[in-house]
């Protein structure tokens, strides 16, 4: 009986260690849902930093899983690599109405988890703004940690699709 309790304690603390985890901390809430016919305009936020580490490439990685989260509902998107921020994505608006994205990496955390067990980490806030009006229409911060048995491999641009995914799912629909 102890055996097979045993057992089960060991199975759940290793389906615990097996599945990333994610926490979707809205700011802003829509009051409508966004227009598929809209293009989106994406700026590429500053590599991350974890203490004395920049990540390099990481916030060019971070715009372009935001660009292909939005391209599934999206006419058209497009990452502006020399933007960093609202102002700089205002300038490159099309003559038409647009969002304007502006992704910031808030924490960025690279661990080798296979080995030590600490996990990845990640938060990214995404501000979507109209370019008409200029205010901000939504907004959110996404935060992930890798789940423990990693085996080799994981990055945290790996714990950006499916929250990102969800997120502007939401936005649309």
């Amino acid at each position: 009986m102890m055996h097979r309790t045993l057992m089960g304690l060991m199975a759940a603390v290793l389906a615990s260690g097996c599945a990333a985890t994610y926490v979707q901390r809205g700011l802003i809430e829509p009051t409508n849902k966004l227009s598929r016919d809209r293009p989106v305009l994406i700026s590429t936020p500053a590599n991350g930093v974890y203490g004395k580490t920049e990540y390099r490439a990481s916030g060019q990685i971070t715009a372009t899983e935001v660009r292909a989260a939005f391209s599934r509902h999206a006419l058209g998107t497009k990452v502006i690599s020399e933007c960093r921020d609202l102002q700089c994505l205002s300038r490159q608006t099309p003559s038409v109405r647009a969002y304007l994205v502006v992704p910031e990496i808030l924490h960025w955390e690279d661990r080798a988890t296979e080995w030590s067990g600490i996990p990845d980490r990640i938060e990214v806030a995404v501000r979507v703004y109209d370019s008409e009006a200029m205010n901000e229409v939504a907004a959110t911060v996404i935060s992930g940690k890798s789940k423990w048995a990693t085996f080799g491999g994981d990055h945290p641009e790996d714990l950006l699709p499916e929250p990102l995914g969800t997120y502007v799912q939401a936005l649309y629909e």
